[in-house]
């Protein structure tokens, strides 16, 4: 009987992990493949990317809102505290926001310029600038093995491009804007860690504040690029089902945030990683079913050493920090010894 109830909850505990694993992967690809039909579908033909960002971040402000307004009228929940907008958090929050703006633009245009299947490789960049950075602005070195697995992540991506180019779909805006959007990624991440203690280190508050100024930063973007005389002339702008999708779309956008921290929560930050990684494996081998593609083998060589490399990094720094945990004074010794 006692091994019948130890083996209960750990059936019970793995069927919950696997289905909040599976609620990431669902939720992370259909964002991706709904951002790719607003942003360049042949049937849609709507040229205004900062319109669609700009939607999506309104539609999470909003929603926001919303909960927490829902959650102040019922039980008092911790993780929903109350929202409104303080003028003064809005500014401090500011630099922020202003590479939250450059990470999500720069993200949906390398979507729009390039292939689903192509888009993981195209910002793969984002472990390379995390080293780069945490060295430049935080003085934080890295270990050798780390350093030789971004060494194969740079190898990956710049086999992909050159299979790219030999398939004539390369777009070097594409590119550009994918690795613009893996330094505001990195970016992103710094900045957040420095902002968080002016919203009480909550996620929420930050979340909303980051997509009210996000909405207005974005209404001069839309002006300078003409997106408003593009939208004017869209035929499809009263149509019930583009809202839709501007509306799934937005969804998505908002329930990734959650569903993340969501499977961090359930397993850990390394097995996050390792989930992300395999889902991006599944992403690449969807699209190029999906849109009927044929790749090289040296494309998929070049997706299989992003994805190996990205793999191996994570793993590296799990055993550091692992080792770190048992014993502190590694970590300074280690450091001195293989860290550049």
């Amino acid at each position: 009987e006692g091994g019948e109830g130890r083996r209960a909850p750990f059936l019970l505990r793995a069927l919950r992990i696997a289905l909040v694993v599976c609620l990431y992967w669902f939720t992370s690809i259909a964002m991706v493949f709904l951002n790719k039909y607003l942003l360049d579908s042949p049937s849609l033909r709507l040229d205004a990317p900062i319109f669609v960002t700009f939607f999506q971040c309104a539609l999470t402000a909003a929603l926001c809102l919303g909960l927490s307004l829902g959650a102040a009228c019922g039980p008092p929940c911790p993780g929903l505290p109350a929202l409104r907008l303080d003028p003064k958090v809005s500014r401090s929050v500011l630099p922020l926001s202003a590479v939250f703006i450059g990470m999500v633009t720069s993200n949906n245009l390398c979507l729009k310029y390039v292939g689903v299947a192509f888009y993981n490789v195209g910002r793969s960049l984002t472990t390379v600038f995390n080293v780069l950075l945490s060295y430049l602005l935080l003085k934080q070195t890295t270990s050798l093995y780390a350093l030789l697995a971004c060494g194969v992540i740079i190898g990956g991506f710049w086999l992909g491009v050159d299979q790219e180019g030999a398939e004539g779909t390369l777009s070097w805006t594409g590119i550009f804007f994918g690795i613009l959007a893996s330094l505001c990624v990195s970016l992103n991440a710094i900045y957040t860690k420095k902002v968080l203690p002016v919203v009480d280190g909550s996620i929420w508050r930050l979340t909303f504040y980051n997509n009210v100024n996000a909405c207005v930063l974005f209404f001069p973007l839309m002006m300078l690029l003409g997106e408003f005389r593009t939208l004017y002339h869209f035929d499809k702008l009263g149509n019930p089902s583009f809202w839709g999708m501007m509306t799934l779309g937005g969804v998505f956008g908002f329930a990734i945030g959650y569903v993340t921290g969501l499977q961090i929560k359930f397993t850990s930050p390394l097995t996050h990683n390792v989930s992300g990684t395999a889902k991006a494996c599944a992403q690449t081998v969807l699209a190029v079913i999906y849109f009927e593609e044929t790749k090289s083998f040296l494309w998929w060589t070049s997706n299989l050493m992003v994805l190996g490399g990205s793999f191996a990094y994570t793993w590296v720094k799990g055993l550091e920090m692992r080792k770190v945990q048992e014993d502190p004074t590694v970590k300074s010794s280690e450091r001195s010894e293989t860290g550049v």
